[in-house]
C-alpha cells in the first residue's frame, strides 16, 4: 500500500501550511504546477509503493531547477531539501528515480505540461499592461528539433525531440519525441498537443515547407511563416522571379559587438498571382537580404526568400521579419541552454522514457525561471543550489 506520507493530500497540505511571501497569485491557487502533476498515472503497481508518483515529479523538478542532471543529483538533492520541499519522510533512492521516471508516460506527462504552461502563459499576458503591439497579442511560435546525442532509441538509433517554443515569452509549450528520425512526420502530432492553434502563427524553417504542414494549420485556423530554400526548388525560382524591384522595402541596420549588420526587407502580395497557386493559402512572399561585416575583412551576404499565409492586415513587413528572424531564437534560448548550461548532451540519463523526461523537466525549469521574470539561466539555477529554500517558494508560485 502506498505510504501516507507522500499522498497527493499530504503534499498538498505540506505546501499550503508553508509561509510563503506575498506572490501575484494566492498560495491555493498557484499551486497549479503540482495539480497538473496529479493527472500523471503512475506506471508502478500499487503494492510495495512507498512515494507517490506526484512526490517524486514534484522533487525531480524541483531538483532540476536546482541545477541537478542525473538521476543521483536527484536523490542527492531531496535528500538534503528542506522538510516542506521533501513531502515525504524518507526520500526516495536514486534508483527509486531513475526506474520511475524511466517509466512515466510521456505523452500524458507532456500533455500536462502544456496545459500547466499554457495556464500560466495566459496569466502572464493578462498581466501586461500597454501591450498594443500586434507581436505582443499574437502567440508566434517556433518548431525545431534538436538531438540528444547522448541518449540512443530502442533500435540503437540516436533520439531527437522536436519542441514548440513561444518567441515572444521563451516559454517551452509542447515537446514530442521524432520517431524513425523523420522530422516531417512529428510535426502533426506535437501541434496536436496544443488545444487550440487559432490565430496562431507558426515559423519554421525551410525543411517544414510542406504542402501537407501548410494544409494542416490552415484547418486548424492558424498561420504559416516558413522559409523557402532548395527542397522546394520550383517555389524557390518562382519566389526570386518575383519583381522585387518594384516593391518598397525597408533596411534595418544593427551593429555590436564588432559586427554591423543590415537587412534590406521587401514584401509582395500574390492575391491573384500565379505564384500563389504554387503553396496552399500562400498570401504573401518575402523577401531579405542580410549583409553581415565582422571586422575590416569578412563580407557576407545572404538572400532569404519566405512565404506566409498572413495577409496585409495581419502583419507589416517589419513585423513579418522580425519574425522570420526570432525563429531562431528556439536555438541559442533553447537549444543552446539545455546543452550547454543544464548539459543535456552530456547526460548519462540515457534509456526508456528518461531521457525525454528529463528533458521535458529541463522545459519545465526554464518555464519556471522565466514565469519568474528571470533571463540568466544559469544564474538562476546557481541560485537555487545556493538557497534551495527558494526552490519551494518557486514551484508553488508555479
Amino acid at each position: 500500500m502506498p505510504a501516507p506520507s507522500s499522498s497527493p493530500s499530504l503534499v498538498l497540505n505540506a505546501v499550503r501550511a508553508v509561509e510563503l511571501p506575498s506572490q501575484p497569485l494566492g498560495v491555493v491557487e498557484s499551486i497549479t504546477l503540482l495539480q497538473a502533476l496529479s493527472a500523471v498515472p503512475d506506471p508502478r503497481k500499487a503494492r510495495g509503493r512507498r512515494h507517490s508518483l506526484q512526490s517524486i515529479l514534484f522533487l525531480a523538478v524541483g531538483a532540476v531547477l536546482a541545477g541537478a542532471r542525473s538521476y543521483a543529483a536527484i536523490a542527492q538533492w531531496a535528500s538534503h531539501a528542506e522538510a516542506p520541499v521533501t513531502v515525504c519522510r524518507a526520500s526516495p533512492h536514486a534508483a527509486t528515480f531513475a526506474r520511475v521516471l524511466a517509466a512515466v508516460q510521456v505523452t500524458v506527462l507532456q500533455q500536462v505540461l502544456t496545459g500547466w504552461v499554457l495556464g500560466r502563459r495566459a496569466g502572464a499576458q493578462r498581466t501586461q499592461v500597454g501591450a498594443a503591439h500586434p507581436r505582443a497579442e499574437r502567440m508566434v511560435l517556433a518548431f525545431d528539433g534538436k538531438t540528444l546525442r547522448g541518449a540512443r532509441t530502442c533500435d540503437g538509433g540516436q533520439a531527437k525531440l522536436v519542441a514548440v517554443f513561444d518567441h515572444t515569452h521563451g516559454l517551452v509549450l509542447a515537446q514530442a519525441e521524432v520517431a524513425g528520425g523523420d522530422e516531417l512526420a512529428a510535426f502533426i502530432p506535437v501541434l496536436d498537443i496544443l488545444p487550440d492553434l487559432r490565430d496562431v502563427v507558426i515559423t519554421a524553417d525551410a525543411l517544414h515547407c510542406q504542402r501537407a504542414h501548410a494544409a494542416y494549420l490552415h484547418s486548424r485556423g492558424a498561420h504559416y511563416l516558413f522559409t523557402v530554400k532548395g527542397n522546394q526548388p520550383g517555389l524557390r525560382r518562382a519566389l526570386a522571379q518575383l519583381p522585387w524591384a518594384q516593391a518598397p522595402g525597408l533596411i534595418e541596420r544593427q551593429q555590436s559587438h564588432g559586427r554591423a549588420e543590415s537587412r534590406s526587407i521587401k514584401v509582395i502580395d500574390l492575391d491573384g498571382a500565379p505564384e500563389a497557386d504554387r503553396f496552399p493559402h500562400g498570401a504573401r512572399a518575402i523577401k531579405v537580404i542580410r549583409r553581415r561585416r565582422c571586422g575590416k575583412a569578412h563580407r557576407s551576404v545572404e538572400t532569404v526568400y519566405a512565404l506566409t499565409s498572413l495577409g496585409h492586415r495581419d502583419a507589416d513587413p517589419r513585423l513579418l521579419a522580425a519574425w522570420v528572424r526570432s525563429h531562431w531564437t528556439i536555438e541559442n534560448r533553447l537549444h543552446w541552454v539545455r546543452d550547454v548550461t543544464e548539459g543535456e548532451d552530456h547526460s548519462s540519463v540515457r534509456t526508456g522514457n528518461g531521457p525525454q523526461v528529463m528533458a521535458a523537466l529541463r522545459n519545465t525549469a526554464i518555464n519556471i525561471i522565466r514565469l519568474r521574470g528571470g533571463t540568466n539561466i544559469a544564474a538562476a539555477h546557481r541560485h537555487f543550489s545556493y538557497t534551495p529554500a527558494d526552490v519551494l517558494d518557486a514551484l508553488t508560485a508555479a
